[in-house]
């Protein structure tokens, strides 16, 4: 479905993505995790588009898109959906117009087909009759179920995820651990997710990766990275602190007991 040759990209002097490689294949689930400033979020951007690599390749479908126009890419955005951190909402819009923005912008959809795409939606990650509430209104667990919402309104073959279950409380979170277990089984769903949340890895994954310093060091089955004998990952996993911490490396590590 996805796949990842050699990806680079780097900002000023700071080396963020080196020479990394990653397949995905059809119908997965592949969580991403890693310490804070390796790259996780700047990979998903790339895949999407919205940020172009200085080197490598992207093949979506068999389809090189690195070197796509803007025009060409938004053919493929359309059966990608990612779903932001803080949930990207508008402010000024009410549920209904912040689900359906992408399909009234970019498709050519009669009002009856969008506000019933819009429902169905809002059912599939539990919101129902929530159609007229501001964003304001709403909890960080909600909007970021709206946030997926509008995206499953394009009818998506993948879906990225950045960081999905920050900024809420853990029963939140597990929450929307379900649903995006929930999206994989019911919709058959290509997804990404990026996550420093262990606890998530391990229940959403089908597969995971480990980056660091901008390549992936670790890649298997949630049972095989749990067990692995990298120093790194194991570091990660547990949020332990081993042995000397470089300048640039002072961020914590995620936890999981």
């Amino acid at each position: 479905m996805i796949e990842i040759s050699h990806l680079c990209k780097a900002f000023e002097s700071n080396m963020v993505l080196d020479d990394l490689n990653l397949f995905i294949k059809r119908g997965e689930t592949k969580v991403i995790i890693g310490r804070s400033g390796t790259g996780k979020s700047v990979l998903l951007k790339n895949v999407i588009g919205l940020i172009r690599p200085d080197y490598g390749s992207i093949k979506i479908h068999g389809k090189e898109v690195t070197n796509l126009s803007e025009r060409e890419y938004n053919k493929i955005r359309m059966e990608m959906g990612m779903v932001f951190q803080g949930g990207a909402l508008f402010d000024s819009m009410n549920v209904a117009d912040n689900v359906a923005f992408i399909l009234n912008e970019f498709m050519r959809l009669d009002e009856k087909t969008v506000r019933d795409r819009v429902k169905d939606a809002l059912a599939l990650v539990g919101l129902k009759g929530i159609e007229s509430m501001m964003p304001s209104e709403l909890s960080g667990g909600m909007k970021k179920r709206v946030s997926l919402a509008r995206v499953l309104c394009m009818e998506p073959q993948i879906i990225l995820y950045d960081e999905p279950t920050s900024e809420v409380d853990p029963i939140t979170a597990d929450a929307i651990n379900n649903l995006i277990v929930e999206m994989h089984d019911k919709l058959k769903v290509t997804s990404i997710v990026v996550t420093h949340d262990m606890n998530a890895a391990f229940k959403i994954a089908d597969s995971i990766a480990m980056l660091y310093r901008g390549k992936v060091i670790a890649e298997g089955k949630p049972d095989e990275i749990r067990g692995s004998r990298h120093p790194v990952v194991q570091q990660f996993i547990h949020g332990e602190s081993v042995g000397p911490i470089s300048e640039d490396e002072h961020l914590v590590f995620g936890h999981i007991k």
